[in-house]
């Protein structure tokens, strides 16, 4: 990445802000920025090399609490499990969170990158996995070093307190809710708004992504048992057989998509495990399914649901099943909802940075983001998503009709160094916006 790019986009951002309402900031910022990204650069092949699993990521917070904890922060670590929380009080105004995700994936690395991962470690259930940092947390916690950087060390021209979270176990959708059950909102200010960037595989590396409303989906995760009488494959009239209740399971699960759902409410229902029987020649006594439910709106999520069990219980009935079924729903995350005016007042202090070429709307996703919790529990948040995909081979690609590796393949290697400093740009851009003058 050449200097003079990032010297255009943060001088920008001073613009940005002089022609606000938010105070002046140093005229010297690009420098600031260009003299400390080595730093943050070097921090994002370590935090890379060196992934961890949810619940697991001890040494990873041990690294960032050490780095804010140098710059002035409050650091508490332990928040949630393996989380931390670190503030910069800095006079009266609001509260602004700045959120990252801390853990890595159980996915064996195949990059090629120099630095790539080779640690494997044992996950919850004592399997030994390999790690990866193939959802880009690494880039998000480089970058929310460097804006706690550049926040601390610009402590002068803004007012309010900056709220730093390191949040675990993003992946399984736990640790925004384990945060919160410890604390995060009372033992800790509750913030005035929320903000976190998300890498994407679809935009080219520096272009800001948003979408106001319902932006992320809900996630259910369904485990359905199928009771049968097994018996001998040679005799199916003697038996019950669950494998054939299962698969008449998941083509019936199809129709409350195709045919009970209002196509503008989006719904996706995937069977991605199923498992009955051990041999050939013998019909299994039960098969277990398990789903993941992905909606926005919370009447479509209980009807869906509802439905489910509805057709699991009543493919059960008609086969003469000895037994009803077992459905077990356990909800992973809400809807991530963007509070619509305060992605307008984001988005404009993005855009007057890093140009409106490089902000742009995008559809919602039905992948789920667990950062939706900080917004039901009543703060005004917003989800944005940066590219991280070098333009000309995303470009290549488009014309092709190829689909590049993204978020949670094993080949996921993002265009870093501008990612990690347009992210820098962007979240600087917002925490001076909105403390800038400590309204």
């Amino acid at each position: 990445m050449k200097r003079a790019p990032i010297v255009g986009l943060l001088a920008g951002l001073i613009a940005t802000i002089n022609l606000s309402h938010a105070a002046p900031v140093p005229a010297d910022l690009p420098k600031q920025l260009e003299t400390m990204y080595p730093a943050v650069e070097s921090l994002y092949i370590d935090l890379h090399q060196h992934p961890e699993l949810a619940f697991q990521e001890k040494e990873t917070a041990a690294k960032l609490a050490a780095r804010v904890k140098a710059l002035g922060y409050e650091v508490t670590t332990g928040v949630g499990g393996t989380g931390l929380v670190a503030l910069l009080r800095n006079g009266d105004g609001p509260t602004v969170m700045l959120r990252t995700e801390i853990d890595a994936l159980p996915v064996q690395e195949k990059t090629g990158l120099s630095f790539a991962s080779t640690v494997t470690t044992k996950n919850a259930a004592g399997v030994e996995v390999p790690v990866m940092h193939a959802c880009g947390h690494d880039l998000h916690m480089s970058a929310w070093y460097g804006t706690a950087k550049l926040m601390a060390d610009n402590r002068a021209h803004w007012r309010g307190t900056l709220m730093l979270v390191g949040q675990p176990a993003e992946e399984p959708l736990q640790g925004a809710r384990a945060m919160l059950k410890d604390g995060l909102f009372t033992r800790f200010p509750k913030p005035d708004y929320a903000l976190s960037m998300h890498d994407d595989g679809t935009l080219p590396t520096g272009q800001i992504g948003y979408h106001a409303g319902y932006f992320r989906a809900a996630a259910d995760t369904v485990g359905i048992t199928i009771y049968g009488q097994g018996g001998h494959g040679a005799a199916p009239h003697d038996t019950r057989d669950p494998v054939v209740m299962a698969a008449r399971v998941v083509m019936a699960l199809q129709t409350l998509v195709s045919r009970e759902n209002n196509p503008m409410d989006p719904v996706v229902i995937t069977v991605g495990s199923i498992h009955g029987g051990a041999q050939a020649n013998v019909i299994p006594d039960q098969v277990q399914l398990q789903l993941t439910v992905r909606t926005f709106r919370d009447a479509v999520r209980k009807r869906v649901l509802a439905s489910i069990a509805r057709e699991v219980k009543g493919e059960a009935m008609a086969a003469g099943a000895p037994r009803e079924p077992l459905i077990e729903v356990t909800p992973s995350t809400d809807a991530v909802y963007n509070e619509p005016a305060l992605t307008a007042r984001m988005t404009d202090a993005v855009r007057a940075v890093l140009g409106k070429e490089n902000v742009a709307e995008m559809p919602a996703k039905m992948t789920s983001e667990d950062f939706a919790s900080y917004g039901q529990a009543g703060v005004k948040a917003v989800l944005l998503h940066i590219g991280a995909v070098d333009p000309a081979r995303l470009e290549q690609a488009r014309q092709q009709g190829v689909a590049l590796p993204g978020p949670h393949s094993p080949q996921w290697a993002p265009q870093y160094q501008r990612t990690i400093r347009a992210a820098i740009s962007a979240e600087t851009a917002v925490l001076f916006d909105l403390l800038g003058n400590g309204s």
